[in-house]
C-alpha cells in the first residue's frame, strides 16, 4: 500500500493514498464561526464547498504551522458508515463526500504492507482515528484512519443532510 507521510511535531503519521483525491498547496479557507477550533473552515472545489480540518489543531490543540510543506489533502469521506483500515475498501463503493485535511510536512510517500502495522498498545477513545503503527529506522509511523476522524455529531455538522443525520432524527 502507498501512504502519504506527514508530521505532527516530532511524530510521523500516514494517510492511505487510496483515500486521497488530491494534494494541494495550502489554500485559504473561509472560517465558520461557532465551529470547533479544529474545523479550519471550508473552501470551494468545483463549485461545491468542502469542509477542512486542521489535523494539528485536532491532535495537538494548535493550528498547523504555515510551512512550505504544509498541504491541504483532499480525501474521500464516507458518511454512510464508520469504516476501519480493515474494511475501508472491502465494499468497493465510492465515498460520498470530500473532506480537506491540513497536514504539516507532507512531502513523502512510502510503500508499507498492511500486515506490517500493529496495534499501538494504547487505547485512544478520544481519538479513534489514530490507528496502528509500524516501525522503521527513524521510529514509529501511525496510520491515520480518515473514516474514523469524525464522530456522528461532527459528521452532521460538516455534512448536513447526510444519512447519519437523518437517522439521528428518526
Amino acid at each position: 500500500m502507498l501512504f502519504l507521510l506527514f508530521d505532527l511535531d516530532d511524530d510521523r503519521y500516514a494517510l492511505d493514498s487510496s483515500e486521497i483525491v488530491e494534494v494541494l498547496a495550502l489554500t485559504p479557507v473561509k472560517k465558520i464561526p461557532g465551529a470547533p477550533a479544529w474545523v479550519a473552515g471550508v473552501f470551494e472545489r468545483g463549485g461545491e464547498p468542502v469542509p477542512v480540518i486542521d489535523v494539528a489543531q485536532l491532535a495537538l490543540g494548535r493550528a498547523a504551522h504555515r510551512l512550505r510543506s504544509t498541504r491541504l489533502v483532499l480525501v474521500h469521506y464516507d458518511t454512510r458508515s464508520k469504516l476501519t483500515h480493515d474494511t475501508a475498501h472491502a465494499g468497493g463503493s465510492e465515498p460520498g463526500h470530500l473532506l480537506g485535511l491540513i497536514v504539516e510536512r507532507a512531502t513523502r510517500t512510502r510503500r508499507i504492507e498492511r500486515e506490517q502495522f500493529v496495534g499501538s498498545g494504547v487505547a485512544t477513545p478520544h481519538a479513534p482515528w489514530l490507528g496502528p503503527v509500524v516501525s522503521d529506522s527513524m521510529g514509529l509511523i501511525q496510520w491515520v484512519e480518515v473514516q474514523q476522524m469524525l464522530n456522528d455529531e461532527t459528521q452532521a455538522l460538516l455534512f448536513p443532510g447526510t444519512a447519519s443525520l437523518q437517522q439521528a432524527h428518526t
